[in-house]
């Protein structure tokens, strides 16, 4: 089985990844070199990023 497309563009996860300041590793090793903990951060804070996002639109 290939892998699944992924739902976060590169450039969401390029912006998630510096704010969460593990960027360096992601361009020196790639995606497959940050740390499982990372992952799920980024995970976490791409959700936060939605809400926020759906909360906005329900304020207008």
């Amino acid at each position: 089985m290939g892998r699944r497309n992924g739902i976060m563009s590169d450039q969401l996860k390029e912006e998630i990844a510096k704010e969460l300041g593990f960027y360096d590793t992601v361009k020196e090793e790639g995606w497959g070199g940050i740390r499982a903990r990372d992952a799920g951060n980024m995970v976490k804070r791409a959700i936060e990023m939605a809400e926020e996002n759906v909360s906005k639109q329900d304020e207008l």
